[in-house]
């Protein structure tokens, strides 16, 4: 990932697994809602970046882009969105109906904050669990740029269902299976080592674990 302080990273791996897992279920569910044109715009922010946006308009021309020096971003916990065509890229009534989606989600809208409204931006915190009768119905297609659209794809994945069906944290041999498949998949850079520290912590759920099962099988094929 570059460093450079000038570049955006939209990279979906670069949140935490929590934040990667309520970006896919948003877009999933805003998918269901008919609104598939939107993208990401900006993921995982680094101090310094933010240090350099927040001069913007300060100490350095241009017009003002952020308010606060502490973002979630550089907790590897936010992410921003825009709107593709035919909506312009901030509509507000498109921002609006994202934003109404995250709430029932337990998922942060920038657009409900006092004061300095942020309407592209959402995030949540470590601590974010899936709301029940919410689960990731599949491949969700997260686009970063307008040429795509949000998709969810539905496979009757006989591997999806076996790693589901047989996911049990209680058991060591399992538990030690799992860790291996997600270890080889770090070494060949596919996902991020926070995977594994999730596992080891026991914190791995059920749908991160299919979740992440999918990223690495689409990643695996590109």
């Amino acid at each position: 990932m570059s460093t450079n302080i000038t570049t955006t990273c939209r990279d979906l791996d670069q949140l935490l697994s929590v934040a990667q897992i309520a970006c896919r279920l948003l877009f999933q569910e805003c998918y269901k809602e008919g609104i598939n044109n939107i993208f990401i715009t900006e993921t995982y922010r680094s101090q310094e970046r933010q240090n350099y946006l927040y001069a913007q308009g300060r100490t350095r021309p241009g017009q003002i882009v952020t308010w606060t020096l502490s973002s979630n971003h550089t907790s590897r916990l936010a992410w921003d969105i825009a709107i593709g065509p035919p909506q312009s890229l901030y509509d507000e009534v498109t921002l609006k109906r994202v934003g109404a989606i995250a709430r029932k989600l337990g998922i942060t809208w920038g657009g409900d904050w006092t004061g300095n409204k942020d309407r592209p931006h959402f995030e949540v915190p470590k601590s974010w669990k899936m709301p029940a009768n919410y689960k990731l119905e599949g491949q969700v297609i997260v686009p970063i740029s307008s040429k795509k659209k949000v998709q969810l794809i539905i496979v009757e994945n006989e591997e999806e269902t076996k790693v589901a069906q047989a996911w049990n944290p209680a058991s060591k041999a399992i538990r030690t299976e799992t860790e291996s498949y997600i270890a080889q998949a770090i070494k060949e850079g596919v996902i991020q080592e926070s995977h594994l520290e999730d596992l080891r912590n026991g914190v791995m759920t059920t749908d991160h674990l299919l979740g992440l099962f999918i990223t690495i099988q689409q990643r695996r094929a590109n």
